[in-house]
């Protein structure tokens, strides 16, 4: 019985070890590239993020919200960094609902810079009939929601391919070489040429799918070059200490004769 039960282990864990494998062959490696905030010292590209802030405005944001970001972060330190004036005038280019009045009766108005940013749909169930009964995800924190992060994201924007001969895909599904699975409710968002950035940087679909994932990955981690510059402190400050600890700890044993 005891060799049995060695044996059903042993075959249950080499079942398992060629699942392991089988799955690691399948899936398809991400796409890479050069990402300024990555490493100890990391920080964001501004002009990267302004560009990415304008693909979101201008591709996603019909249909994805950032309900995390208000719009004075678009010009804090550390952020795109749009002055105090672009700020509100990309705020006041949106419409909140507020209230209520002295009537009681709620009311429209230009958004402010402590406003949120403004949210596609009225609620859930308006977001998913509008997009076939897929609810689009917020991307406030997508980047750091999937694994891969923003190779992930990257790797899906530029994804979209036609499928293989074998696979069948259902009306208004599309295929996918990096989604789970393959297969995407949302149709391909980014094409070459598809907008015209401020700064005269050609819109090419990478170009366009590298700036809006940078701009999703500060959304997540709009703090990350402030944590960078304390954590940067605070291991010089461990350094100087472990010195000052090493010296003292030395003049303090110099003073003990060592037995003969």
């Amino acid at each position: 019985m005891k060799h049995i039960t060695k044996s059903i282990s042993f075959l249950f864990l080499f079942l398992i070890f060629i699942s392991q494998n089988v799955f690691s062959e399948e899936k398809k490696k991400l796409l890479n590239t050069d990402w300024s905030f990555k490493g100890y010292f990391g920080k964001f590209d501004r002009a990267s993020l302004q560009r990415g802030y304008q693909v979101y405005a201008e591709v996603c944001a019909s249909c994805h919200s950032i309900s995390y970001l208000s719009y004075r972060n678009l010009a804090e330190e550390g952020g795109p960094e749009f002055s105090a004036e672009q700020a509100k005038a990309i705020a006041a280019s949106f419409e909140v609902i507020d209230g209520p009045n002295d009537d009681g009766e709620m009311f429209t108005r230009p958004a402010k810079l402590s406003d949120k940013f403004v949210n596609p749909y009225q609620n859930d169930k308006e977001a998913m009939a509008s997009n076939g009964g897929a609810y689009p995800p917020d991307l406030s924190v997508i980047v750091k929601a999937r694994g891969g992060g923003a190779d992930y994201i990257y790797s899906l924007l530029l994804g979209y391919d036609d499928p293989p001969s074998d696979t069948i895909l259902d009306s208004g599904v599309y295929y996918n070489a990096y989604m789970y699975g393959n297969n995407i409710k949302m149709p391909k968002p980014l094409s070459d040429g598809q907008l015209e950035y401020y700064d005269g940087t050609e819109a090419t679909e990478e170009q366009m799918a590298k700036d809006v994932t940078n701009f999703l990955a500060w959304a997540a981690e709009p703090h990350l070059e402030a944590r960078h510059k304390i954590g940067f402190k605070v291991i010089i400050y461990l350094i100087i200490i472990s010195i000052l600890v090493y010296l003292s700890m030395r003049r303090l044993w110099s003073r003990i004769e060592p037995d003969v």
